[in-house]
């Protein structure tokens, strides 16, 4: 399965590749919508429920070179059976300095976003990697130390 954005704001194309290299298209509207693929057969399926981890927030930074939470609000456990994927991230980055927002999975960075000072970034992943299911994603920030500032954050994944 890949998924790629669709020409209408918020919208998530899915394609499945068949036999016979048929590739039928639906789309998941935005906030947990559902998507049915089907070419004439009843048993092909596919739930698309889109997720989000976003939000501003104060931090403090303990090291470039250390990545720590930021918040609990930013972390999410895929269930167990379950997908998911990230598709794009977007950060702002209200201090004077380079930070970096990093994208773990089980504890280990997947992803590295800096924002540059002042700054802001949108960043659409084209290289998307299946996450299984009893993973945990969190995500962290990598700040010089005692660097102050506000970070904003918005993650957008998708589980099938």
């Amino acid at each position: 399965l890949g998924q790629q954005p669709g020409p209408e704001t918020g919208e998530i194309r899915v394609k499945q590749s068949l036999p016979g290299d048929r590739r039928p298209e639906t789309s998941a509207a935005e906030n947990g919508a559902h998507a049915r693929l089907s070419a004439g057969r009843k048993d092909l399926s596919v739930i698309a429920k889109n997720l989000f981890l976003q939000g501003i927030y104060h931090f403090q930074g303990v090291g470039l070179e250390k990545p720590v939470p930021l918040h609990s609000e930013l972390s999410h456990y895929v269930p167990d059976g379950v997908i998911n994927q990230a598709l794009y991230f977007r950060g702002g980055n209200s201090s004077s300095e380079l930070i970096a927002v990093v994208l773990m999975r089980n504890g280990v960075p997947m992803r590295y976003f800096p924002i540059g000072a002042k700054s802001e970034v949108h960043v659409p992943l084209r290289v998307v990697e299946d996450i299984d299911g009893g993973s945990v994603i969190e995500l962290y920030l990598a700040a010089p130390e005692g660097l102050h500032g506000s970070v904003v954050i918005d993650l957008g994944m998708v589980e099938h």
